[in-house]
């Protein structure tokens, strides 16, 4: 492939999963010139239409209203209300179109789709550029960066360029890890093809391809609910443990393993269909299914730091922590179907909410490697909890920020880990875009709302106006929360009280007159609720969709007061349904006073704002 084109930038990022998107727009955002290199023809991974599994995360089965909001904030929970809103039918091809158009619209932003990165070229054990080759323009790009990301998944950026990674079970022994297998081993959790099915009004018969598999009840007495004949759960979905291939590589046997889940599924089909168990089936009819595996494990890198069991279920503070997790540690045999006696997951509740640190996203031996998502440095336990894509989302944006600050300081990712300053002011980037970390405060000087004087219209005993400035912006006292040693106390939001009603008012004053840029608002979106585009009906009904969430603020105003004390509307803004809205002036405001009225919220009796910042 000779036709080579040449591209520098300050940050390439290898692939365009959950990890590579957040990754790449939040580095976007910072400022960093990024190229996105991913080899299928969209982005989202396995959330994408090609493999449709959904979105889960911290908030694993969902938290406590103003108690406990595990849910990731930042670019997902972005993409995630903006999918409440504008994807009510719940396809995956607007899923497609939501995260192509978020990458599209970043002006910093290089995309390569259907190109796949086939080496690196190496200088003083530093990569200095990444080879892509992209089959369908018969192009190949060399591109030069300070920094390289791989969120492949597979690990390929970094085994090209020959960083050092594991693949397979750690012994009990080699962490003291109680939940690992007693002698270690290659074996590593499945891979998966989801189907769908539609009901229809009329009897549908179904013969499978003769080289579909044969399965009995007894093979699938611990999957699905065999003695219930009007069993419908999860036919319109597929079932995420029709999985196989834990036993070979994941790699390099991914074709092997993609032909046999297709005899699987069409096995399963057959069996729910023919067997005469399930009369409930026979209207039932598939509709979609995958070709590309919705993979679970292959590769983990060896970072500086190698996450363990015990780092997650005893929730260790990390000073270098740039994203949280908290779904269970979800270990599933690795014969998958073929595990007949064994349960399919093996759920280990994880106490709190815990903090990833960045030592476990940077190469251990490339001081220019980093990496995110499911190929992060850690042992097969811990890994089992951080895999899950809304955690991989967390930390890509976390990476992708971390890479940006380290590029436009001419710092390379061993540098950044070792600097306490510069993870500090990572962190606070993080938090300012509305990520979580654990036990971590927002902390800015610049912002001048934490100089003003704060009052409301009304308030709610708990929900104070001054809660706008209190540096958090979600409640994690409640059960499944943060530990007690990094937990706040409090719902961090100032509520109005219902028997004002609306209009409610919130007030900033400063003695002096300051110069206003721009405002932030966080709004309450509900963040103990399960939130997430899925084809499972019983999830979905569990969620708020096809609509913005009732807590949120719809229409509100910006004014401000002069010093002659004139008040002046600067903003009106109606049918919002993000929780994150930046507020910017072309030409800097003079403003002794500031305030926000809010006119509605989409479907609660008052007003709650998260936080106010004001630069």
């Amino acid at each position: 492939m000779e036709n080579m084109k040449n591209l520098d930038v300050d940050i390439v990022v290898a692939g365009g999963g959950p990890a590579g998107v957040a990754c790449a727009v939040a580095a976007a955002r910072e400022g960093a010139r990024v190229a996105l290199i991913q080899d299928r023809p969209v982005l989202g991974g396995n959330a994408s239409s090609e493999i449709r599994m959904h979105i889960v995360g911290a908030d694993a089965f969902g938290g406590h209203a103003l108690e406990t909001e595990a849910r990731e904030g930042g670019i997902l929970e972005e993409i995630r209300l903006e999918q409440a809103v504008h994807n009510p039918q719940r396809s995956n091809s607007l899923l497609d179109l939501a995260l192509y158009d978020l990458v599209r619209r970043e002006s910093n932003l290089t995309l390569f789709l259907n190109t796949t990165v086939t080496g690196v070229t190496m200088r003083d054990g530093r990569i200095v550029s990444v080879r892509a080759e992209r089959p369908s323009t018969e192009e190949a790009f060399d591109i030069a960066a300070a920094l390289f990301v791989d969120c492949t998944g597979d690990g390929r950026l970094g085994v090209e360029a020959g960083a050092a990674f594991r693949h397979g079970r750690e012994g009990r022994s080699d962490y003291g890890e109680t939940h690992a297998v007693e002698t270690g081993d290659a074996k590593t959790l499945c891979s998966t093809l989801l189907y769908q099915a539609r009901r229809h009004d009329v009897p549908m018969p179904y013969t499978a391809p003769s080289w579909a598999r044969k399965f009995t009840a007894q093979d699938l007495r611990l999957r699905l609910r065999i003695d219930d004949p009007n069993h419908e759960d999860g036919l319109e979905y597929g079932f995420w443990w029709a999985e196989w291939g834990g036993e070979l590589d994941t790699v390099r046997d991914n074709e092997k393993i993609r032909d046999e889940l297709l005899a699987i599924i069409f096995g399963i089909w057959d069996f729910i269909k023919n067997s005469g168990r399930f009369p409930a089936s026979a209207n039932w009819a598939l509709d979609w299914f995958g070709w590309v595996p919705g993979k679970r494990e292959s590769r983990r890198f060896i970072g500086r730091h190698i996450l363990t069991e015990q780092d997650v279920l005893e929730a260790r503070p990390f000073p270098d922590a740039i994203a949280h997790g908290g779904w269970p540690i979800d270990l599933h045999p690795p014969g998958g179907v073929d595990a007949t006696d064994e349960m399919p997951c093996h759920h280990v509740q994880v106490p709190h909410l815990y903090g990833i640190p960045l030592r476990s996203c940077v190469a251990r031996d490339i001081p220019n490697l980093l990496f995110a998502g499911r190929n992060i440095s850690a042992t097969h336990v811990a890994f089992a909890t951080t895999r899950v894509m809304g955690t991989c989302f967390a930390m890509g944006q976390g990476v992708g920020t971390a890479a940006a600050h380290a590029a436009q300081r001419g710092m390379d990712a061993h540098a950044l880990c070792d600097s306490p300053a510069d993870i500090a002011a990572i962190q606070q980037s993080l938090l300012r875009q509305d990520s979580f970390i654990p036990g971590v405060a927002y902390d800015d000087p610049r912002d001048l709302a934490r100089q003003a004087r704060i009052s409301a219209s009304s308030e709610q005993p708990d929900a104070p106006a001054t809660a706008v400035i209190d540096g958090y912006t979600r409640a994690t006292f409640g059960p499944g929360g943060t530990h007690p040693d990094q937990t706040a106390p409090g719902c961090h939001r100032w509520m109005s009280n219902p028997e004002q009603g609306f209009p409610a008012q919130l007030l900033l004053e400063w003695d002096q007159p300051v110069s206003i840029q721009s405002v932030q608002l966080i709004f309450d979106t509900g963040l103990h609720r399960l939130l997430t585009l899925s084809h499972s009906d019983k999830l979905t009904a569990r969620m708020c969709w096809g609509r913005a969430q009732p807590e949120t603020v719809a229409d509100y105003s910006l004014e401000v007061r002069s010093n002659d004390g004139t008040w002046t509307t600067v903003k009106t803004v109606k049918d919002n349904y993000q929780r994150r809205n930046i507020l910017s002036f072309p030409e800097p405001l003079s403003a002794k006073a500031l305030r926000i009225t809010v006119h509605r919220a989409h479907d609660i009796d008052h007003a709650r704002i998260v936080q106010v910042r004001v630069v």
